[in-house]
């Protein structure tokens, strides 16, 4: 695949109109790069994504991994909101300090009706790998 269908800007708006849930309390994640079968999503770590032992939540990397898989099928397929997520799993490596983090998604499938993909959470400033997510999502049809 040589181009996504949509730009970062473009992918950025579609996932603030339709789910303006995910920045409820305030912008948080932010959709730093797409590319062909990828993406690129920061977490900025605020407090409410922290837990005891100052450390960044399992729940808060697991919606990370899920939104960055997202934001990327959407930019290589188009404004489809009703891709939905049929399979997730996560391992958690190390714990990751408070503090933003990285998620760099890439898509290892991406078919008219199943799209597969990993995602390598790092925090920010650090090669280390602090959470590996894959993921599979069911496309409507046309």
């Amino acid at each position: 695949m040589a181009a996504t269908i949509l730009t970062r800007a473009e992918t950025g708006d579609f996932l603030d109109r339709e789910f303006p849930q995910m920045q409820a309390g305030g912008r948080a994640y932010h959709l730093e790069a797409v590319g062909p079968l990828s993406a690129r999503m920061r977490l900025e770590a605020q407090e409410r994504f922290l837990r005891p032992g100052a450390t960044v939540s399992g729940p808060a990397m697991m919606a990370l991994a899920d939104y960055a898989l997202y934001a990327a099928i959407l930019a290589n397929i188009g404004p489809v909101a009703l891709a939905v997520t049929t399979s997730l799993t996560f391992n958690f490596l190390r714990k990751p300090a408070a503090g933003d983090l990285l998620a760099e998604c890439r898509l290892l499938k991406l078919g008219r009706r199943l799209a597969v993909g990993e995602v390598l959470i790092t925090a920010v400033g650090s090669p280390d790998l602090v959470c590996h997510a894959t993921g599979t999502y069911s496309i409507p049809p046309p």
